[in-house]
């Protein structure tokens, strides 16, 4: 099975292997595919029915409710009913868990967790004190909720930190890729709204605010006291610096670097961050510079000299 999910990969069709394929509500595309004898459904968001019909074939592995022996658990830890704790689990005093949980092997919980209902914790995964994880909320490997942030104060014998009193909230149906870090902030809190996602090797400083819906794909990184709005959308590697405000609904393109507040709605590229059309225009002339640097010189030795 597979996908077509615009009209202009309709060529990819004489070189698929698949059976059965999800299309675009194109009737010339469809008329084709059925004369090669492949099974089709068609729909107006055919990359969501891909989706969705995947779940009809294939789920993910769901163990079966369980404490490990090897698992450390804290008598002060209070855990609800029907959850799966793996081996080399270890969790703290104070920590609540709610109902339907996995935890799988090697996390470490630190005291005074909170951790909602159905949510994953996928192994070696590390949640710091006090952080506040909601429902449905998946945390892949190696991801660390809650670390220390990065504020040091300088003085004449060197580096003095500032200790991180804060904690950390990721709203409900939050999810956390491999390897991502989110920091705790030395007052207040970084949160992280709800059901947005973040890719891997994401990192998320202290006192950040993240709106609803949002996706940051692989390497991004917020520093300090950022906030974003609902819907926005952060392509790979950009860079927010700190204390900037993203309005609802911006999408940022690859490797863009943000200096400054964006305004709802804004589509920017480039470092410094542009209007994306404006970026366009931009690379379109950057390749011929040289050309034109030429021109320049002979313009100036014609005219000043």
């Amino acid at each position: 099975m597979s996908c077509i999910e615009e009209d202009k990969f309709a060529s990819k069709i004489h070189q698929t292997k698949a059976r059965a394929l999800v299309l675009p509500r194109n009737p010339s595309l469809q008329n084709l595919i059925t004369k090669k004898g492949i099974a089709w459904v068609s729909g107006y968001q055919p990359r969501l029915l891909f989706a969705q019909s995947l779940r009809l074939f294939y789920q993910p592995f769901q163990p079966s409710p369980i404490i490990h022996p090897t698992a450390v658990i804290a008598p002060e830890a209070t855990i609800g009913k029907d959850i799966y704790i793996g081996a080399n689990v270890v969790i703290h005093r104070g920590v609540k868990i709610g109902v339907r949980t996995c935890i799988h092997p090697n996390v470490v919980i630190a005291p005074d967790v909170e951790i909602g209902e159905n949510t994953i914790l996928h192994p070696n995964c590390t949640i710091y004190e006090r952080s506040k994880i909601g429902s449905h909320c998946v945390i892949h490997s190696s991801a660390v909720i809650g670390a220390d942030a990065f504020i040091f104060e300088a003085t004449l014998q060197g580096w003095y930190k500032m200790y991180s009193s804060g904690y950390v909230v990721l709203e409900d149906g939050v999810e956390v890729g491999c390897n991502s870090t989110i920091e705790r902030p030395g007052v207040g809190e970084t949160c992280i709204g709800k059901n947005t996602k973040l890719g891997s090797s994401v990192v998320i400083a202290h006192n950040c605010q993240t709106g609803e819906n949002c996706a940051l794909i692989g390497q991004v990184g917020l520093a300090g006291d950022v906030k974003l709005g609902n819907r926005v959308v952060l392509a790979g590697q950009v860079g927010i610096t700190n204390q900037a405000q993203i309005g609802d609904d911006v999408i940022a393109t690859p490797k863009t670097s943000i200096f400054g507040d964006v305004q709802p709605g804004a589509e920017v590229s480039g470092s410094p961050a542009v209007d994306k059309r404006l970026y366009l225009k931009i690379s379109a002339i950057y390749k011929r510079l040289p050309e034109m640097y030429e021109v320049f010189k002979k313009l100036k030795k014609n005219f000043f000299y």
